[in-house]
């Protein structure tokens, strides 16, 4: 397998096969980048195959599968992680070469260290074309509003800083307080991240967003709103889940009229961040109170649907709904197909790197929940699945937090917090 030297650190190739791994290794290099999804082409080795391939070498190994016209900021990240823990030269294939190179120009692009304008003379001096390279940066160029992703990897959870370039007001969508089951220790180091991010660039926050009480992790949104006195909102259905929950808990004390946010949205309500003009979805089906946050050409989609090689969000909590969230999801995808979507949670399906982001349009052709069934269809199989799945490990735990917008549990006489853990409830 002959590849092309980009640097002394990297080198691009096409698809190798079993025995290259071993020319790899005799050539020097310490790690290989596979960034070909599987299934591209009958034959092709695939994730499993390359792993094991490359274990017999002695090479490090990493999976970042992309598609050309549809590359990410969070595809660049994680090839150049890949690359700062290879352990020495690193070799990155797809078919041809041209995507992993193409990721690599990209993150020298962001990153300051080459210029947009010299992106397809570098490619055509190594024998490539890189005009898709080219056609990204024009398309995020003109993008609003800028998007922040921050992974948070004990949850899979996704975490949004929303930025209006013009005015630099921002809002920040579905954070994560730090909570470790096994101590009952909590902490604010994602939140912490989030604030420095926003710090570091010049940025004002004008709103504290959540699309849903979550059950799998904690909200930041209340130590936020302490932090920088923005407003927090959620939707107006939050009030339903409240009432259920508070059966549930045996919590007469708790309100249940959503007070503690600064605003409930409704359906069809609009807000602004910055100049940015931004709308709100109900999609419920996950939860009873779920929205979708739409601002300028991104959606903030959550627990509706995930990356198209994740499918859907389970239905299984209480007042949750399959028929409902395949409206929901209709509704989603009637956006306009260029429509960037983003989830909220990534499980790393096969192994690859964390994704987020996707867009209506590859939802439609990709997605297995979504492509070519009907509703019917898509409720049986979301039944189905959810029948298989344990329930959220920190849901109990989480849910007592969350529909309180972020707060911990008054301190007791000892200066103490406490969660209270119905048995058997469902």
């Amino acid at each position: 397998m002959t590849s092309v030297k980009v640097n002394e650190l990297l080198s691009v190739a096409g698809q190798p096969d079993a025995a290259a791994f071993a020319a790899f290794a005799a050539d020097g290099f310490a790690a290989v980048i596979n960034a070909r999804p599987d299934g591209e082409e009958p034959g092709q080795p695939g994730n499993t195959a390359e792993k094991a391939s490359a274990a017999a070498a002695g090479l490090a190994y990493s999976f970042v599968p992309v598609k050309g016209t549809e590359i990410t900021e969070a595809d660049i990240r994680a090839f150049q992680a890949a690359m700062a823990e290879a352990k020495g030269p690193v070799v990155a294939h797809c078919k041809s070469g041209t995507r992993a190179l193409t990721l690599h120009v990209l993150g020298e692009v962001l990153d300051g260290r080459m210029k947009p304008g010299d992106v397809e003379a570098f490619g055509q001096n190594l024998g490539f074309d890189l005009a898709g390279a080219t056609r990204f940066l024009e398309k995020r160029a003109g993008q609003a509003p800028h998007v922040k992703a921050f992974f948070e990897p004990r949850t899979c959870s996704v975490q949004y800083v929303v930025s209006d370039p013009a005015t630099k007001r921002c809002a920040i969508i579905d954070p994560v307080l730090d909570f470790d089951e096994m101590s009952g220790a909590t902490a604010t180091a994602n939140a912490d991240a989030i604030l420095a991010h926003i710090k570091s660039e010049g940025l004002t926050v004008e709103w504290i967003l959540d699309t849903h009480p979550h059950a799998d992790h904690f909200s930041a949104a209340h130590y936020l709103h302490e932090k920088t006195g923005a407003p927090t909102a959620i939707g107006i259905h939050v009030t339903d889940v409240q009432k259920l929950w508070k059966e549930i808990y045996n919590w007469p004390a708790l309100k249940t009229d959503g007070s503690q946010w600064d605003r409930l949205f409704a359906d069809g309500d609009t807000f602004e961040i910055g100049a940015l003009k931004a709308r709100v979805m109900f999609s419920p089906g996950h939860t009873l109170a779920s929205i979708t946050y739409v601002i300028g050409d991104a959606a903030f989609v959550h627990d509706t649907v995930f990356t198209p090689d994740s499918g859907t969000a389970r239905t299984d909590f209480p007042g949750g709904s399959a028929a409902a969230l395949w409206q929901s999801i209709q509704a989603i995808l009637s956006l306009p197909e260029e429509t960037r979507l983003f989830s909220g949670h990534d499980y790393q399906p096969g192994g690859r790197h964390p994704r987020w982001e996707s867009t209506v349009a590859a939802q439609k052709r990709a997605n297995p929940h979504i492509a070519g069934i009907d509703e019917a269809a898509f409720v049986a199989l979301r039944q189905a699945r959810d029948r298989t799945l344990p329930k959220p490990k920190l849901m109990l735990h989480a849910l007592q937090v969350n529909i309180r917008g972020g707060r911990l549990p008054d301190p007791e006489e000892n200066g103490r917090r406490y969660l209270k853990i119905p048995l058997d409830a469902l």
